[in-house]
């Protein structure tokens, strides 16, 4: 495999190749196939992957810090990742693996994670309005001071996640699990919390009369 050709953008058929363990740090990689492809362990900090197609592809403990990540990643594995001030806005993770991922501050407005497993996530400061949570497992997910106004949490998992200061505007979590979950001081205006389970779950400082 000619590596510095990936890093250059030159090559954009790689479904199902084998790049474990490379420095493709600040490739040009827009638009590139990478579907199935193995990429567990790769640094890919600050490379531009906008159009891409991940979907199905091993990204387990990538390096993608400050990567721009606009494109398809259906069903990919992206657990221990480090996905710090990523770009994800409008990606397709429908399904993914993010399990014990890194997205503190990143940017994922208007993504799509529907059945995405978040399980023991770190998105701290993340900005998710908008985004298409629906199903997904935020098990023990930290999201203190995340945005989610507007986010789509029908039926989806949060029990004994951290929502501290978290922004719930108008979100909708009806049938959502938020079973001993922190919901310290978070903004919940607007909010529908219509047959949400919320057995045992922190809300000192939370305004219930709008619940």
């Amino acid at each position: 495999m000619d590596v510095d050709a990936v890093r250059a953008g030159r090559l954009k058929h790689l479904a199902g190749a084998s790049l474990e363990d490379e420095d493709l740090a600040q490739s040009q990689l827009q638009g590139i196939n990478l579907a199935g492809a193995n990429l567990a362990g790769a640094d890919l900090r600050r490379s531009s992957l906008n159009g891409a197609r991940l979907d199905g592809a091993n990204l387990t403990g990538c390096q993608l810090a400050g990567a721009d990540l606009r494109g398809y990643l259906l069903g990919c594995n992206l657990m221990q990742a480090d996905l710090t001030e990523s770009d994800l806005r409008g990606a397709n993770l429908r399904g993914a693996n993010l399990m014990q991922i890194t997205l503190v501050r990143a940017t994922l407005a208007g993504a799509f994670l529907s059945g995405a497993n978040l399980t023991g996530a770190n998105l701290q400061g993340a900005d998710l309005r908008g985004a298409d949570l629906r199903g997904s497992n935020l098990n023990s997910a930290k999201l203190q001071g995340a945005n989610l106004s507007n986010a789509n949490l029908q039926g989806a998992v949060l029990s004994e996640a951290n929502l501290e200061e978290v922004d719930l505007s108008y979100a909708n979590l009806a049938g959502a699990n938020l079973s001993r979950a922190n919901l310290l001081c978070a903004n919940v205006d607007g909010a529908n919390f219509n047959g949400t389970n919320l057995t045992d779950t922190c809300l000192t400082g939370t305004p219930l009369a709008k619940v």
